[in-house]
């Protein structure tokens, strides 16, 4: 223990600290002494790194250290928008948020970032009248923001870890709105004739609204039943089965060799930039209230767990990084939970389970049209 303790001393003397940052200084191939930031304000990183770089010194190499010049926000914005520009479908609205944020903190330099100047931004939001989820929002982008810029070191992981200590809001107005089996017929019913393919995507696929107004053709494999999104919400691919009402959707459609996109306007061959106005009025005939169209995306997941699916699966055809988001929807299978005990209790008693396991559904998860 006190050789433990010895060892743990002289290591100290390499190493100190700038403001919360640890730093190591030891003697290079030429003898000069050199000054390295561990980017960490902990005791433990900076030893292993100094231990390293000593033992680098001991192999007669000089350590490579990599430099991380002075950068702006403004230069780490610049450089996020080209990221995401092509990327992601909310790259528009991304853009809105972080030229707000350019307005406060363009010249600030990322090195400065602290969790009070951070918090500082969360409070301005909520002095502005901005609700929890539009300031968590903000919070979210900026919190990306600067991954990416240790990931293109532009900053040290240390300023990260100072913008990632700020939490989210507690956000209750989470609304999930969804219509029944019947609603959705009635709803279906009540569309335009231009509207009624697009409904009938989003209560059987789950996608968002963008992801329906920008899917072409080449994404739609009708003959091996799946779409394929290249560019999505979070950035990432998302394969989506066909069923049958879909298909049938899809087929029906007019297809124009002259436009990309599935769903467009006949009389300028533009694809629709939104169905806002088109989907109200359906909502009217229909007799549906507090609705919009995201949550035909709500109405898609919520039966999928009501029919029994299990939450990843639901989670993967939903394109959520994490399970957080799906587990919203979870308190919709009290039904699913109680099938699982009848099952663990069946195995546990020598019953067979197979039928109970494969047993048909009760309702069909698909809105014919």
């Amino acid at each position: 223990m006190k050789k433990e303790r010895r060892v743990i001393k002289s290591m100290a003397k390499g190493i100190y600290k700038r403001g919360n940052v640890h730093w190591i200084r030891y003697a290079g191939l030429d003898g000069r002494t050199v000054y390295e930031s561990s980017g960490s304000d902990k005791f433990r990183v900076a030893e292993t790194l100094l231990i390293q770089r000593r033992q680098t010194i001991k192999e007669g190499k000089q350590p490579e250290i990599k430099k991380i010049a002075n950068h702006t926000f403004k230069e780490l914005a610049e450089k996020y928008l080209s990221w995401i520009t092509g990327r992601q479908l909310s790259a528009k609205v991304k853009g809105y948020i972080i030229g707000q944020l350019l307005t406060t903190f363009g010249s600030l330099p990322l090195r400065r970032f602290s969790t009070v100047i951070v918090e500082q931004l969360q409070t301005d939001l909520m002095n502005r009248g901005l609700k929890n989820s539009s300031c968590n929002k903000v919070l979210t982008i900026l919190k990306h923001m600067f991954t990416k810029a240790v990931e293109w070191d532009m900053v040290e992981s240390e300023t990260l870890k100072r913008v990632r200590k700020v939490k989210l809001l507690r956000d209750d107005s989470k609304r999930l709105r969804y219509l029944s089996i019947e609603e959705c017929q009635t709803l279906i019913n009540s569309c335009d004739p231009h509207l009624k393919p697009v409904v009938i995507t989003a209560l059987n696929t789950g996608m968002r609204k963008g992801e329906i107004l920008n899917l072409k053709w080449d994404n739609i494999d009708l003959r091996h039943g799946f779409i394929l999104l290249d560019i999505t919400k979070n950035g990432e691919r998302r394969e989506i089965p066909i069923n049958d009402t879909l298909r049938q959707s899809l087929q029906a459609i007019t297809r124009r060799l002259d436009i990309p996109h599935t769903f467009y306007d006949h009389v300028t061959g533009n694809r629709y930039q939104d169905v806002k106005r088109s989907f109200k009025t359906a909502l009217r005939k229909a007799g549906i209230r507090d609705f919009h169209f995201h949550d035909l995306r709500h109405t898609f997941a919520s039966h999928l767990i009501m029919a029994g699916i299990d939450i990843t699966t639901v989670k993967e055809l939903l394109g959520h990084k994490t399970l957080t988001m799906t587990l919203r929807y979870s308190h919709l299978a009290p039904a699913h939970k109680v099938k699982a005990v009848d099952i663990l209790d069946n195995a546990l008693n020598g019953k067979p389970t197979i039928q109970k396991l494969y047993s048909p559904a009760k309702k069909e998860l698909t809105v014919n049209a």
